[in-house]
């Protein structure tokens, strides 16, 4: 069975500003299923054997939609978020809609996410039908920016079936 919503993030800080802002945005698509938050499994992502690593693959790949979020460090995303994506095979994200959410310390880097992140995904071979969301720092806890994305994103987005339990994200990326 496939993931509804999955959520990925490349912040090497555990439980960031970038996971809230990616949580938050999920909540829009009717909450996240699968949280896969890096910084958790950093220790893993160059284990080529670790099989922690390759169930989250599959299981971002076998998502309906999966929301990339990262924070803006150099002009671009994080390392960490790259070393997850160079797991993927040619086409792994294939049938796969991604929406890629970057967060940073000013307006100066808004680009990156469409200039950046948004290849890579799409290099993946995800469909992403939307402009990618870029948040100022300061603003991420403020719902506007997610609400005004939405509003003009949300006919490209594929209708979801309804969650199956409460939106509480659970995965072995998520601890209880």
């Amino acid at each position: 069975m496939s993931t509804r919503v999955a959520v990925v993030v490349g912040n090497p800080k555990p439980r960031s500003r970038t996971y809230e802002a990616a949580l938050t945005l999920a909540d829009r698509l009717g909450g996240a299923d699968l949280v896969v938050d890096l910084a958790d499994h950093a220790g893993e992502l160059f284990d080529w054997g670790s099989e922690t690593v390759g169930g989250l693959v599959e299981d971002v790949a076998s998502s309906l939609v999966v929301i990339v979020a990262s924070p803006t460090y150099k002009g671009t995303y994080t390392g960490l978020l790259k070393a997850f994506l160079d797991r993927f095979p040619h086409q792994g994200l294939g049938g796969v809609t991604a929406i890629p959410l970057m967060l940073g310390a000013s307006p100066a880097h808004t680009l990156a996410v469409d200039h950046g992140l948004r290849p890579l995904l799409v290099e993946l071979g995800a469909s992403v039908p939307t402009k990618g969301l870029y948040v100022v720092d300061a603003q991420h806890s403020d719902p506007e920016p997610y609400d005004a994305w939405f509003a003009t994103a949300q006919h490209a987005l594929p209708a979801l079936p309804a969650p199956s339990t409460p939106s509480s994200p659970t995965s072995q990326a998520v601890p209880a």
